[in-house]
């Protein structure tokens, strides 16, 4: 039986991420209140924003960005950013 979380996006309990998708405490959180459903769905958005943002991750102000986003993302903050163009299905 896979691991069940209360997802904080979704606000219900739904499938929990195998592993932290990143080290360190904010890893582990998102292990612990984040569903599968709702990080692959963050992956998605992310990799949109990096691409019609032309970001590069590998500068302060794209982490930086991309961390706000992401938070935004999770809280379902409506301020989130959205593509330029792109209208969900």
């Amino acid at each position: 039986m896979s691991r069940q979380v209360f997802c904080r996006k979704y606000q219900k309990e739904m499938e929990g991420l195998d592993f932290a998708p990143f080290p360190g405490a904010k890893g582990q959180e998102f292990f612990e209140n984040v569903s599968k459903q709702a990080w692959q769905e963050w992956l998605q958005h992310q990799t949109t924003l990096i691409n019609e943002k032309r970001l590069n991750v590998f500068e302060p102000e794209a982490k930086k960005f991309l961390e706000e986003q992401r938070e935004k993302f999770f809280n379902n903050d409506e301020s989130v950013e959205k593509a330029e163009g792109w209208k969900p299905e």
